[in-house]
C-alpha cells in the first residue's frame, strides 16, 4: 500500500527558514503588515528588519492583517491535484482569523485537511512544524501526527517583555492609565501566550528582573520536564538578544539557544524592542 502524500501548510507566523522551507516543500501563506493603509505581506514585501526600522523611525499607525481565503482557496485548488491530504498548522486562532480562513478554504475545494491550531506563534508554531514532519518521516499517518501535534500544543511556552506600552496601548491592549503609570515607575509587564489568547502574567520593575523571571520559569519547568532548545526573540534588538541569550546560558549551561526575530505580526502590538523567551516541553 502505498502511503499517502501529504502537503505542509502554514503561514508565516512560524519563523522558519527560507531553507527549510524548500527542502520540505512548505507552503507558507503570507500575513500582511500595514503601514499606514498600505498593505504589504509579511517577509515577502517587506523584511522583518525593514518593517521594525520603519515601526521606529515613522509617524503613522501600524497594524497587522490576516491572509484573504482566496489565497488559501487558490492553494488548495493546486494542492488536491498532487497530493492525497494536508496538515496545515497556524498561529492562534484567537490571535488571527488565519485558521478559521484556512478550514473555510479547505472545504470549500474539498481538500482533505488535517488543521491544527496552533495556539500560538514564533518559535513553538515552527517546532510543532518540524516536530510533525519528524513524525511522517518515522511512519505515521496524517491523522496520527495531527493527534500527537494537537497533544503537544499544550507543552508550548512563549513569553514576551515589551520594550515600552506604547504600541500595546495604540492596539487596545492596555489603557492610558496603565501606561502613564508604567512609563512613571518603570513597570515592564510579562507577556505569556497561554491557551491561545495573550495576557499579562507578571510586573517587574527593571529588565534585569524580567530577565531572571523569564530564565526561572525555564528553570520550573527543567525540574519535570525535557527542554532541549531555547529561542530568544527580539523585534530588532539584536544586542538584548545577546545579553538575554548570555543569561541563559549562564543559569543554564547545557542548553542549546537560538536567536529569531519576532513575527511583525506580534510586533505591531508589542513594538520596537520586545524581547522574548520560548520553548517547548518534550
Amino acid at each position: 500500500m502505498n502511503k499517502a502524500k501529504i502537503a505542509w501548510i502554514t503561514d508565516t507566523t512560524a519563523s522558519l527558514s527560507k531553507e527549510f522551507i524548500e527542502q520540505h516543500h512548505i507552503h507558507v501563506i503570507p500575513l500582511h503588515v500595514v503601514i499606514n493603509d498600505q498593505f504589504y505581506k509579511e517577509t515577502i514585501d517587506i523584511s522583518e528588519q525593514e518593517f521594525y526600522e520603519r515601526m521606529q523611525n515613522e509617524e503613522g499607525k501600524f497594524q497587522s492583517s490576516q491572509p484573504s481565503i482566496n489565497d488559501f482557496v487558490e492553494l488548495y485548488t493546486k494542492l488536491k491535484g498532487d497530493y492525497d491530504c494536508g496538515i496545515a498548522i497556524h498561529a492562534s486562532s484567537l490571535l488571527t482569523g488565519t485558521y478559521q480562513s484556512s478550514v473555510m478554504a479547505a472545504g470549500m475545494e474539498d481538500f482533505n485537511l488535517f488543521a491544527i491550531d496552533s495556539q500560538t506563534g514564533s518559535y513553538p508554531l515552527s517546532f510543532l512544524i518540524k516536530k510533525g514532519i519528524e513524525l511522517v518521516e518515522q511512519g505515521l499517518d496524517a491523522g496520527e501526527v495531527a493527534d500527537q501535534l494537537n497533544a503537544l500544543r499544550e507543552h508550548t511556552r512563549l513569553y514576551l517583555v515589551p520594550s515600552n506600552l506604547d504600541q500595546l496601548h495604540k492596539s487596545g491592549r492596555v489603557s492610558g492609565g496603565q501606561k502613564i503609570l508604567a512609563s512613571l515607575f518603570n513597570i515592564k509587564p510579562i507577556l505569556a501566550i497561554e491557551e491561545g489568547a495573550a495576557k499579562i502574567k507578571d510586573k517587574v520593575r527593571t529588565e534585569k528582573k524580567a530577565f531572571l523571571l523569564l530564565v526561572n520559569k525555564l528553570k520550573e519547568d527543567l525540574e519535570t520536564k525535557t527542554v532541549r532548545k531555547v529561542a530568544i526573540v527580539h523585534a530588532n534588538d539584536f544586542k538584548k538578544a545577546a545579553e538575554l541569550e548570555k543569561v541563559v546560558n549562564e543559569a543554564i549551561p547545557n542548553i542549546e539557544t537560538e536567536i529569531l526575530m519576532l513575527i511583525p505580526v506580534a510586533g505591531v502590538h508589542t513594538g520596537v524592542g520586545t524581547l522574548g523567551l520560548s520553548w517547548v516541553c518534550e
